[in-house]
This record gives C-alpha cells, structure tokens and sequence, in this order.
C-alpha cells in the first residue's frame, strides 16, 4: 500500500493535518490562497462544505497580461526532481498524447496541426521534429487505436468531428488521408476542445463535449414537449436547444456506431483521461463562472455510466444555481459530487495518469493535472501542474503542487500549463501556450 497524506476528520483534527513531507495540508478558506502561495508540496484538501454563498465577492475579470518567458526562466518542480525543455516556439500546443514507441504527439490547435517530437529515451533534445498532419479544425484530443503496442490508427478529436488517419508505429507523417469516425458533433460557442480517450479494452471511445455557454444563456427555459417529457426520454440532466448533446461525454463504438451521452451536466470537460487501475473514464472541468472568486470549485472525478454532475442548474452537488432558481426541482438531490475539488476558477485542462517506475512506488497509480489559470478571480490562481494522489485505486481528495512558476506577478504570466503526458522512460511531458514551450519533468 503507497504511504498517503494523512486527512483526519475535522473535530478529531489537533493541529492542522499534515503531507507526507511535514508540511500542513491546507484546508478550508486557507486553501484559497493567489498564486503566490504557491509551491511544489503545497497540499490542498477541500469540500463541498468549503464553498462560499453565490456573489460573496463581485465577479472578477482578471486576465493576465501574457509576458515573453524570461532568459532563464525554468518552472520550478520538487526536491528530487530536474525539469528541461523539450522545445519551444509552438503556436498553440494543447492535448498531448505519447506513442506507443515513444513519440511526443501534440495538438497545435489554433494552426490546425498535430505535431510530433522524437526523443531518444532520457533524452530531453528531440532528434526529429515533424507535422503529423495539418490543415484541421482545431484538433484536440488524441487517440491511438486499439490500444496497446501495435496501432493501426491515430484518432483527433477536432471542432466538429473526430477523424482517423492510418498510422503504424513510428510514422512521423500521416500515410494516407483522414476518415471521418463521427461527423456533427456540436461546435461553436464558448467551448471548443474535444478531448477523445479510449477504454482499454478498445471496445469504447469517450468524446468530450463543452457547453456552449457559461450557464445555458441562449438556452430556453423548457424544451418543445415540457420538461417532464423531455426528462422521461432523454438521459438524467440532459440540456436541450442550443445545449443539447452538449456538456456531456459521449461513449460510441470505435467505428462511431451507437454514440449515446455517457455522462451529463459537464460544463467543460477539457480533459480525458481512463484510469488504469479501475477502467473508469476521468474527467478534469472548468464549472462556470460570476458567481464569485471561490464559487464553485473546479474539479476532477471518475465518471459512472448515466451519471449528472450539475451543470446547469446544480453544482457540487445539491447546490442550486441562483440564477435558475427552481429550474428543475426533479433533479434536487441527484447530482454527483465530484471526486476531487480544486480552487475555484483554476481552468483544469489534461489529466494522466502515471504507471511508470521513474518517480518511485508512491507515484504509482497518482494523476498528474494541468491548470491553464484564471481570469475571472480577483486573486489569480492556477497556471500550474498539480498531483492528485491515490491509494488503491481511490483518490484522497487532496491535490499537491508539483510544478509552479510560470507566474511573474499579479499581473504578468509567461506559461500556461495544459497538455500533459508520460513518456515510456517514466518522464513527464507538460506543454503550456502562454510561450508556446514543452518540458520534460525526470527523477534526478
């Protein structure tokens, strides 16, 4: 059994509850704390009890003023470890996926190209560098299929479509030109990331889909037929109109044959990702905004066939929107709360999870989270990679800093961390799109 931190129940608590290095967990309105306060080992551990009233604070519009990375600037990460850059003067790298060979696929979204980095293994200096693919709408999610050590197809998740193109291990350039695997599927609107992952057993494709707003703006109060009649035919929490089909993750056949909403009320699940311990498909969600700098947390959580986890009219649970107050009373009670609450407004974007060796036994079976930062909190918060730790397959709840640094000060932010992958020697691979730059994270 991995050694975890130790979370004592609030009442039995003498003195603050501590990590596994000695530093105190923070919990409660402590876990609130800016940028500043952060720190690889920095332990946070929050609950639903833990939230504040809607409009408790005004609602922020803080963005940060992006700055060139500066000469030397290199995030920080735990004793123990060394972190290198891999490369740099990416346009818009996003999702990241590694090969079963080895090769580093990342998505550069805005310019509609998947590319792909060669590393000799423990190396961080790429010995080839290509263009998988080029001319996409806005790709995202990465898949090779089936899954294991011999894949026929690279599998992308794009604005409107997932595509496959033919591919054997190694390729560093499409072969052939892409199929289309599911056509239609929702675009435009606030939330254009599709992130893809399959079971392992190759049997399913997950498809994430955003909402189209912040919270059902656009969105009629009810749909043709009623509520009642839209509610008796359609999955728990399902939204309709302009929404409809959204805020959800699908589950589909490889081929896309019998696409059916697996999970709903998703806001924005950015990030997939399968966990290998128990098969269940992982979420990371960016929850909605101006309700207030801690309302409502952000999270990540396993995912149940047919289960609703909120949006739009519920949140962390039993929490009922303010502004759409008395909605759907049928679905009072019946929202999932998620399995791990991060600080509000933190953008969670990839999660991975880690089954490598490099980083020692406790690593094992932990996720590795992405956190593209805020903009609407007064203090900023995010734009960093965090660790959620597990034992038996079970998540503790609580989430550590693991590689900070990217923000100068209040106002000027030079990384925004958001694709994350594990290379095949055990090293991390995170990319972030405020310098357009990839690091490779090892065991010293």
């Amino acid at each position: 059994m991995k050694r975890g931190w130790t979370i004592l129940v609030l009442g039995l608590l003498v003195g603050p509850a501590l990590a596994d290095d000695g530093n105190a967990v923070l919990t409660g309105k402590a876990a609130f704390g800016d940028w500043s306060k952060d720190a690889p080992g920095v332990v946070r551990h929050i609950t639903g009890a833990d939230l504040d009233a809607p409009f408790v604070t005004k609602s922020a519009s803080n963005s940060p003023s992006p700055v060139p990375m500066p000469d030397g600037a290199v995030p920080k990460v735990p004793s123990g470890f060394k972190i290198e850059m891999v490369a740099s003067g990416l346009a818009n790298p996003r999702a990241m996926r590694v090969s079963p060979n080895g090769d580093i696929f990342v998505a550069d979204s805005q310019t509609g190209k998947i590319l792909v980095f060669r590393l000799d293994s423990g190396a961080s200096k790429p010995t080839a560098a290509e263009t998988f693919a080029t001319g996409l709408n806005l790709p995202y999610g990465i898949g090779f299929y089936p899954p294991g050590p011999a894949p026929q197809w690279l599998y992308v998740g794009t604005g409107g479509s997932i595509l496959r193109y033919p591919y054997a291990s190694g390729e560093l350039k499409a072969s052939g030109k892409p199929q289309i695997v599911v056509s239609g599927v929702p675009s435009g609107g606030g939330h254009w990331t599709r992130d893809i992952a399959f079971s392992a057993d190759g049997k399913t494709l997950y498809l994430a889909v955003g909402s189209s707003s912040n919270v059902a703006e656009g969105m009629p109060k009810a749909p043709e037929g009623g509520v009642a009649a839209w509610a008796a035919s359609h999955p728990l929490g399902a939204a309709w109109g302009p929404e409809d089909q959204r805020a959800a993750v699908w589950a589909m056949n490889p081929d896309g044959s019998d696409k059916r909403l697996f999970a709903t009320g998703l806001r924005n699940c950015a990030g997939l990702a399968v966990q290998p311990e128990t098969q269940a498909p992982w979420c990371v969600v960016n929850e909605r905004d101006e309700l207030g700098d801690n309302v409502p947390f952000d999270y990540a959580t396993h995912l149940t066939d047919g289960g609703y986890y909120g949006w739009p009219w519920y949140y962390i649970g039993d929490h009922e929107d303010p502004r759409l107050k008395g909605a759907r009373p049928d679905l009072a009670g019946k929202a999932t709360v998620p399995d791990v609450l991060f600080q509000t407004h933190s953008a969670p974007l990839n999660i991975v999870f880690y089954e490598a060796d490099q980083f020692g036994p406790d690593y094992k079976g932990d996720a590795f989270v992405t956190m593209h930062g805020s903009w609407n909190r007064g203090t900023r918060t995010g734009y960093k990679v965090v660790r959620l730790k597990f034992e038996d397959g079970k998540p503790t709840r609580a989430y550590e800093d693991f590689i900070t640094g990217f923000v100068l000060s209040n106002d000027d932010v030079w990384g925004r961390p958001v694709g994350v992958a594990v290379g095949n020697d055990g090293s991390l691979f995170v990319g972030e799109d405020g310098s357009g730059t990839i690091w490779r994270v090892s065991k010293q």
